[in-house]
């Protein structure tokens, strides 16, 4: 990695600090995949897959993991012939095809674990800062799509069922609509199988709610 031109920036040294905790989380996707025969592309597929019933297509799977559709497309072969994702021709396009889990793929899906490695730094961190590191991760990925840099994630913040700060005097000051229960920040979720992404007029809005809180 080259030294950037302003490297006593706060901006230049975030990136250099993010870049090595991404290192870091590529190490371990290599290894966490390989203990269950895949590579991290796969592995990341099947992840990305887990709760979509209905499945997402190549072009979208390509998109969320950042990579060309011919890669996207090689690995999804790659699984369909191991069994652990199944494709489906799209009912009122013959041309389109939905890539889901398969029974063996959900079965492999919830056999992976998290590291130990990354967890540790992670705790290390204490719940306060946990929090904060939380809020300021969901708030780059949340600004990152609203660029279109990447697709819109299944997070709280984009959820039509998010209701921030409802509960403002509690110590779980979110609502969600959908279990009809309350949350807290540490709650917050980056991925959540029962999201439904909100219009985009409502999106701002609940932004501008949750930043207020």
């Amino acid at each position: 990695m080259e030294t950037p031109k302003n490297a006593h920036s706060v901006n230049s040294r975030i990136r250099e600090g993010l870049s090595r905790v991404a290192a870091a989380l590529r190490a371990d996707e290599w290894e966490r995949a390989k203990t269950l025969g895949l590579n991290p592309t796969q592995l990341a597929i099947l992840v990305l897959l887990e709760g979509r019933v209905d499945g997402l297509g190549v072009k979208e799977i390509a998109a969320h993991l950042g990579v060309s559709q011919p890669t996207a497309t090689d690995s999804i072969n790659a699984l369909e012939k191991k069994g652990h994702v199944e494709k489906r021709t799209g009912l009122t396009d013959g041309r389109s095809v939905s890539v889901r889990l398969s029974t063996k793929g959900v079965t492999l899906v919830s056999q992976e674990t998290e590291s130990d490695m990354i967890g540790r730094a992670i705790g290390a961190l204490g719940d306060a800062a946990q929090e904060t590191l939380l809020v300021t991760l969901v708030t780059m990925i949340r600004g990152l799509q609203e660029e279109k840099s990447i697709p819109v994630q299944r997070m709280c913040v984009t959820c039509r069922y998010f209701d921030p700060f409802a509960h403002p005097e509690s110590d779980k000051p979110h609502h969600c609509h959908f279990v009809d229960a309350p949350f807290g920040q540490r709650e917050l979720r980056v991925d959540c199988r029962e999201h439904e992404q909100a219009d985009p007029t409502s999106r701002a809005a609940t932004w501008d709610a949750f930043q207020a809180g």
